[in-house]
C-alpha cells in the first residue's frame, strides 16, 4: 500500500467543504463553465462529499463518475492538467470500451475521482464538451438545465430529449432510463411525466442548489467566482510538480536533493510519535495523525524529487509526472 492510497490524506488538515468550493471555483476559472452550475451539480450528485460512492453502480466521487465516463474524460482532457501519464495509459477497444492494461495504474486513475480538484475540472470539461455538442444540434445556447440533462442522459440522449416534442412521455422515449430512475420519469401516483415536466424538475433542483438565479449564467457559462477564465492555467508540466515538491521539502527541513533516504513511512511514523522530527511532543492523537499524514506526504514526494535530481532527464518522463501528480493530490494541490 502506498502512502497516497485513496487520495484522502489531506482530509484531516483542512475543512472538506472549503476545499471542495475552492476546487470547483478553480475548475470554473480554467474552463469557463459557470461556478454555480458546477456547485449545484456536485450538491445534487454527492452532497459535496468527495468520497461518495453509489451502492448500485461504479459511480464515485464529487460528481459520481462511473468508471467508463471517468476513463473517457481523462483520456480526452487529462493531458491538459498534468495527467498525460493517465491519458497515455488509457486505451479503447474496437467496441468503444475504455480500459487500462495495468491494474495498479487503473486503480490510481479511478481513485482520482475522490480528489476534489481533479474531479471538478474533469466535470467542468465534460460540461463544456456537452454544451458544444448540444448547441450544434438544438440551434440555441444550451442552458444549465440542458447541461444537467446531458450529464444524466449523455450528450446524445440530451439532444434527443431536447429535439423531441416536449409533451411526449419521457418513459416512452427513454424506457431503460425510466426503469432505472422511476422517481424521475413518474410522479407519486405512477403517472408518466412529460419531457417538459422532467426538464422543469431538473431546473428546480438546480435552482435549489444555487445554479440558476444565484448570480450564475443560466446557460452554464461562467458567471460566479470562476467568471474570468485564466489563460495559461490549464497546462501543468512535471517540472512544476517537482518545483512544488522541493519547496514543500524545504519548508519541512528535508533534503531536496538526491541521496539515500530512510523509508518515508517509517520516518513519518516516528515523527508522529514525537521521536523523529522536532515539534511533535505533547500532541493530541488527532494532531499526531495530521502530522503523520503531512510527513508521509512530504517524504514520499522526496522519492520523485530524488529520482529527478539523480538524473535530470527523468523529470520529463511520464513516471515522474505520475508519481508527482498522485502525491500532490494528497496535498490538495
Amino acid at each position: 500500500m502506498s502512502a497516497f492510497d485513496g487520495l484522502k490524506f489531506n482530509a484531516l488538515a483542512q475543512p472538506q467543504h472549503g476545499r471542495v468550493t475552492q476546487a470547483i471555483a478553480t475548475a470554473s476559472q480554467r474552463t469557463g463553465v459557470d461556478f454555480h452550475y458546477l456547485m449545484s451539480q456536485a450538491k445534487i450528485e454527492s452532497a459535496l462529499n468527495p468520497s461518495a460512492r453509489a451502492q448500485t453502480s461504479s459511480a464515485t466521487g464529487l460528481y459520481q463518475f462511473i468508471d467508463q465516463s471517468w476513463l473517457a474524460i481523462v483520456n480526452n482532457h487529462g493531458a491538459n492538467y498534468g495527467m498525460g501519464w493517465a491519458a497515455d495509459a488509457i486505451q479503447k477497444t474496437s467496441g468503444g470500451q475504455y480500459y487500462v492494461a495495468d491494474p495498479e495504474t487503473r486503480r490510481q486513475i479511478l481513485d482520482l475521482r475522490n480528489h476534489p480538484e481533479t474531479a471538478s475540472v474533469m466535470a467542468a470539461e465534460l460540461a463544456a464538451d456537452n454544451r458544444d455538442y448540444l448547441e450544434q444540434r438544438i440551434g440555441r445556447r444550451a442552458e444549465a438545465v440542458d447541461l444537467y440533462l446531458a450529464h444524466f442522459l449523455g450528450a446524445g440522449g440530451a439532444a434527443k430529449f431536447l429535439t423531441s416534442p416536449q409533451t411526449m412521455a419521457g418513459a416512452d422515449l427513454f424506457p431503460a432510463a425510466a426503469r432505472a430512475n422511476a422517481n424521475i420519469f413518474y410522479d407519486r401516483q405512477g403517472n408518466a411525466r412529460s419531457l417538459a415536466d422532467i426538464r422543469a424538475n431538473f431546473a428546480r433542483k438546480l435552482a435549489e442548489g444555487g445554479a440558476i438565479g444565484s448570480g450564475g449564467g443560466s446557460d452554464g457559462r461562467s458567471g460566479g467566482p470562476g467568471a474570468d477564465r485564466m489563460d495559461g492555467m490549464r497546462t501543468v508540466q512535471p517540472a512544476d510538480y517537482l518545483r512544488i515538491a522541493r519547496e514543500r521539502m524545504g519548508q519541512a527541513g528535508l533534503p531536496a536533493s538526491g541521496g539515500a533516504m530512510t523509508d518515508p513511512t517509517l520516518i513519518a511514523l516516528e515523527a508522529a510519535r514525537g521521536q523523529g522530527l522536532p515539534g511533535r511532543e505533547g500532541m493530541s492523537e488527532s494532531d499526531g495523525d495530521a502530522a503523520l499524514l503531512t510527513d508521509i506526504q512530504a517524504l514520499t514526494l522526496g522519492r520523485a524529487v530524488a529520482a529527478a535530481n539523480s538524473n535530470p532527464a527523468i523529470a520529463s518522463r511520464g513516471e515522474t509526472a505520475r508519481l508527482a501528480y498522485l502525491m500532490l493530490a494528497t496535498l490538495g494541490r
